[in-house]
């Protein structure tokens, strides 16, 4: 199959939030406790909320800026693609790059919604949890019908509070929810407890995706203090097989069949491997450390209820044979540093190479389509108008070209060590 004839359906991508998000979405007695969108006298913008002040580091939106401005400094919205904050503008990107569909990951409030999760008045953190959400499927999602897949945030400090949401947002459409591949690194139990039944009760009734996204634990992992930047980013997707390891030794998957995890931008090349040590791992211990799966082996839990995502991993496809390509599915992660926008058909391309069309279909969209409980077929008129072809065409001239953004008085000057990242991740506030 050819580039042009492609349906590409991201599942991870992700949105750098506009400043008038909250606007209209609190009752009168939030208004003033909403986050507030800055812009500091270095012309960088930020978000403050009780009491916390979190940037927008530039790996975070660099679609479009020469791969020599990428670094961790903070940003203005005046350095970024309009497409990483405005959906009108976000779809022209995607159609540009011949991305029919799009799963949004958040951005300031965290993956899983920590920031609200910190206040101490949960009245307050739920108004401000329900209110981006509704901002994100009503607004982000809801403005351009076929193109988005919306993803929701969890009321992440109780269980019971976080699925009356999942059922909430369910009912408007929304099938999706982050959340963290380590809970425990956040200061809630693990998913080896029971904490978490209601949640996933609730997820498998409604069938809501959970995304584990890395990162998610607020965690990320490298192999010293001193260690390059190239170390933690070498490691991040690979790191994921962490998560992967608790979901098979927990009782969630085995406890609610129908629950579907998602291990959001984690790569499938290690999967192979991963399978033979779950069951290998089995078969010579479960006598003693008391795993029981019936009739089953772990590696059949995890192909029948794990989604694996990828960006761009020829070796993954490769190994085919030794994955559930119904469970497979592919991501862009625009505008991240990963991301191949604009040329994304083109270099998936390459990656698919042998793949019969029927497996590239369920790569590309018909996985995600199923799992997501996502139809653009049904309101673009069908897929003939949904190709990489038939959406770029209906942008052309849109403007894709590299561009430098740096800031007048810019060093471009970028911190080398990971631990820089690390404690900028870990340490939002100033």
């Amino acid at each position: 199959m050819k580039a042009d004839d492609m349906v590409l359906v991201s599942v991870d991508d992700h949105v750098v939030e506009p400043p008038d998000l909250f606007e209209g979405r609190l009752a009168a007695k939030y208004v003033d406790l909403a986050p507030q969108f800055i812009t500091n006298p270095d012309g960088t913008n930020v978000w403050k909320y009780n009491g916390e002040t979190v940037a927008n580091v530039a790996l975070n939106a660099v679609a479009g800026r020469p791969k020599e401005e990428y670094g961790i400094e903070p940003t203005s919205f005046a350095q970024l693609r309009k497409g990483t904050y405005d959906h009108t503008e976000r779809v022209k990107d995607m159609s540009a790059n011949g991305v029919l569909g799009s799963l949004c990951f958040p951005s300031f409030p965290q993956f899983c919604g920590q920031l609200f999760a910190r206040t101490e008045d949960k009245d307050v953190a739920l108004a401000m949890v329900r209110a981006y959400n509704d901002w994100h499927i009503d607004e982000w999602c809801g403005s351009h019908p076929g193109r988005f897949i919306p993803c929701a945030l969890p009321a992440i400090w109780d269980p019971e509070v976080m699925a009356a949401e999942i059922r909430r947002v369910a009912k408007k459409g929304c099938h999706a929810l982050t959340f963290s591949e380590n809970p425990s690194k956040l200061g809630w139990p693990s998913i080896h407890s029971d904490h978490w039944d209601p949640v996933w009760q609730a997820c498998s009734e409604e069938s809501v995706v959970v995304c584990m996204h890395i990162g998610s634990s607020s965690q990320l992992t490298i192999t010293s203090p001193d260690a390059p930047m190239d170390v933690m980013i070498t490691l991040q997707p690979m790191n994921i097989v962490q998560a992967a390891a608790d979901l098979v030794w927990s009782k969630m998957l085995r406890k609610f069949p129908d629950l579907k995890v998602a291990l959001s931008e984690g790569g499938i090349g290690w999967i192979p491997y991963f399978l033979e040590r779950i069951d290998y791992n089995y078969d010579r211990h479960h006598a003693w450390t008391g795993q029981d799966f019936g009739d089953k082996l772990p590696s059949e839990i995890f192909n029948n209820q794990v989604l694996t995502c990828f960006i761009d991993d020829k070796f993954g496809l490769a190994s085919r044979d030794y994955l559930n390509m119904d469970m497979v599915t592919w991501e862009c992660d625009y505008p991240h540093s990963d991301s191949n926008w604009p040329l994304s058909p083109e270099i998936f391309e390459q990656s698919v190479r042998g793949l019969s069309d029927l497996d590239i279909d369920k790569v590309t969209h018909r996985n995600a389509m199923k799992h997501f409980n996502y139809d653009p077929f049904s309101v673009l008129g069908g897929r003939e108008n949904c190709t990489v072809k038939a959406l770029r065409k209906q942008v052309e001239g849109h403007d894709v070209a590299i561009k430098a953004q740096r800031r007048e008085g810019d060093s471009g000057a970028h911190a080398t060590k990971a631990a820089d990242l690390i404690k900028i991740a870990m340490s939002p506030a100033e």
